[in-house]
Order: C-alpha cells, then structure tokens, then sequence
C-alpha cells in the first residue's frame, strides 16, 4: 500500500481488509503498542516484545518496516531505518493464553463489575490471505494514548495502542505462564488511563484453514514448495537480511506472474515455460493434479493459498467444547483485571472459513456473554445483520 493513502480516507477504506489494517494504523500515528495474544496453535510470530519502526519506504513510497521477524521478512516489508521516512515506532508484544482447566474457577472469584454501556460492533468481514497479511485470527487491544508528551498530531487517537487477543506475547514472563501472569504483563502495557480497543476475532477460539479443505494434501505440499521461505541466518547482517527480503520479492513476483499467466491460458507451454525457472518445478505437477480435478482451476486462489505457505502453516485446529470454554475463562479473568476498553469490535471470520461455520454463532454467544458479564449492559451492532440490541 502507498503510504500516503493513509491520508486519503475513502482510498485507504478500498484498500484495507481484516488482515492488514494495524500497519497503516501505525503508521497513520494512531497507535503504538499492539498485544497480540494467542492461542497455542497460533504461532506466526515469535513469543516476545518486538520493537521496531514503521515508515514510508523512500524508494517504494510504500509502507515498510524494520522487524527482523520472518513474518516480516517472509512478506517482505523489511528495510533499514535509515531508508524509512516519517517513522512511527511499535511495540509488538506477543503473549500465549492458554484455556484454563476446567477444575480452575479462579475467574469467578472476582465480582462482576457494572460498566458504562460499551459500543460492540461484530464485523463479519472475511479475511484475505496473503504476503502482506499483518494479523492472522486474534484478538487485540487497541489503546489511543493521547497523555504521552511525543504526541504530535491533534487527533484524539493519535499514538494509539493495540492489543491483539490472538498471539501476543509475554515480554516479561515465560510464555507458558498461567492467565494472572498474563495479565499482569498486559496490565504493564496498558498504562492506566489509556484508552484502548479490543479487537475480538472470534477464530481466535477455533480456526480452520480453509486451503486444506480446498486442496489435496498433495496439491497443499506443492504449494509449500513453491512458496517455501529461505529464513536468513540466525545473526545475519543488514546486508543478509536485504538479500533475503531482494529473493524473497522475485521469488513471490515471479509466482504471482506465473498464476496470472496460467488464467489467461494454462496450456503446457505456457506450464512449461514458467517451470523452468529457479524453484519453480513443482508448478507442473500442481497444475496437473489441479486440471485432473477441476475444469477451470481458480489460479488467483492457488496463489493466495501459496501465499500462507512460507515459513509456518496456517493455524488449524477445530476446537473442542471444552477447549472454546476454557479459553473463554482464561479471556474472562484477564478482562477482569485490566482496565475497561473504549470500544471492543468483534470479527465473525465466518464467510471465509477461518472461524468453524457451525461454530460461529455458539463462540459469538458465549463471548457477547462473556463481555456482558464483565462489562455490564452491551450496546451492540451486528453489521452482517440488519439486527441491533440491546444486551
């Protein structure tokens, strides 16, 4: 995205979707510190506080950043600070909650608080693999801190803080600590009187990846080797790091040019054209085993399936009752022990198969329960429905 489009609200409106609206959020001067908090079977990004810069590339005018994290520079988005104008800093803290046992009830020692009515809004949006997706199923924390001294900009949610209720993790303690170390590591993170929004996806509580349904475990690990991540080394230079994300880019361009090919004709010339690039073998069986199973083969969606097979799978684990519950236990003592949102927005993630079709709608019951408990009346807006409430 051209960075500038931040300015620009009905472009940037076209432009974002559920899986990449934090970095222009960033960048746009809105918020600075992101908790994403995740389940055990969500690891995209590794456990820990990353601190890091978000700008304008000079070269590209796009939007790039300075995390060394492979979920940056499998996408790309990495360049030295030194190559970024108008930079904004993140705090990326990524904590595991795990669902707690059912024996463990210490949620229900604390009383339910009575709150001020508290807008919902529940987004149904679907979300949209791809190389530049910033956040996978989650639930997050958005926090304006307006109070901090750097603050330039005049609007009111100008240096804003995130938090990600899907895979934030615990900068300070070991990231198996049990729900009341994590929330005294996310209560460090949301300075009191700070607002912030929570940003529910409700796949956070079971997910699917829709690709596996999609394709046959073979076409699946063909995709993965075409698309697979060369990570750099362990300590690499800035250097090393640049010649990561420069092969990484032309390996992704030339996949993209390749797909784009293959729908204006898939024919073994135009097949065997593109196998012959570096890495590129495996395309021949793909399309093979694709044509044998489909008259017309969707490319554009091979290659956004591609897209998640880079260095680590797609979350995929159907939960449990007894797991979605647990979860909701472990979500409920941490809420009750941190300071109350400014605004909580739900995502469904249901039209797009992440979160389970005939889960959905039990996981959107027990959490509007859940934040009804905690927070007192719901003032709540289905925007895939024409239904509001009261709850």
């Amino acid at each position: 995205m051209p960075a500038d489009t931040v300015y620009d609200k009905e472009a940037l409106f076209s432009e974002l979707s559920i899986e990449n609206w934090i970095m222009p959020a960033v960048y746009a001067g809105h918020i600075s510190q992101v908790v994403w908090l995740h389940p055990p079977w969500a690891q995209q990004i590794s456990e820990g506080k990353h601190s890091f810069l978000i700008g304008k590339d000079i070269s590209t005018t796009t939007i790039r950043v300075t995390g060394t994290d492979n979920y940056f520079l499998s996408d790309g988005l990495y360049v030295p600070a030194d190559q970024l104008e108008n930079q904004k800093p993140l705090n990326l803290h990524v904590i595991l909650i795990n669902p707690t046992e059912a024996s463990d009830n210490c949620e229900e020692n604390s009383e339910v608080a009575s709150a001020k009515r508290l807008k919902l809004s529940t987004d149904d949006t679907a979300s949209t693999a791809s190389a530049s997706s910033s956040v996978a199923p989650d639930l997050h924390y958005n926090t304006p801190n307006v109070k901090k001294k750097e603050v330039q900009n005049t609007s009111a949610l100008n240096k804003g803080e995130t938090l990600s209720e899907c895979s934030a993790s615990s900068s300070l303690r070991n990231s198996e600590s049990p729900i009341r170390d994590v929330v005294t590591d996310v209560c460090q993170v949301l300075q009191k009187g700070d607002a912030y929004v929570l940003d529910i996806d409700l796949d956070f509580f079971s997910v699917k990846n829709p690709f596996k349904e999609m394709y046959t475990q073979t076409e699946y690990e063909l995709l993965q080797e075409l698309y697979s991540f060369k990570k750099p080394h362990r300590n690499a230079t800035e250097e090393g790091l640049l010649d990561c994300v420069e092969n990484r880019v032309h390996q992704l361009e030339d996949l993209e040019a390749a797909f784009a090919d293959l729908c204006d004709s898939d024919d073994e010339e135009t097949l065997q054209k593109w196998a012959s690039y570096p890495g590129m073998k495996p395309l021949v069986q793909l399309v093979h085993s694709l044509k044998t199973r489909m008259e017309s083969p969707d490319y554009e969606m091979v290659h956004q399936a591609g897209l998640t097979c880079d260095y680590v799978e797609l979350p995929h684990h159907v939960s449990t009752e007894e797991e979605i519950e647990g979860l909701i236990k472990s979500i409920k003592v941490l809420l009750k022990d941190t300071p109350k949102p400014t605004l909580v927005t739900i995502a469904r993630s249901s039209l797009d198969d992440y979160c389970p079709s005939e889960q959905v709608d039990i996981i959107q019951e027990k959490v509007l329960n859940l934040l009804g408990s905690v927070y007192g009346t719901l003032d709540v807006h289905l925007d895939y429905s024409s239904i509001s409430s009261s709850l």
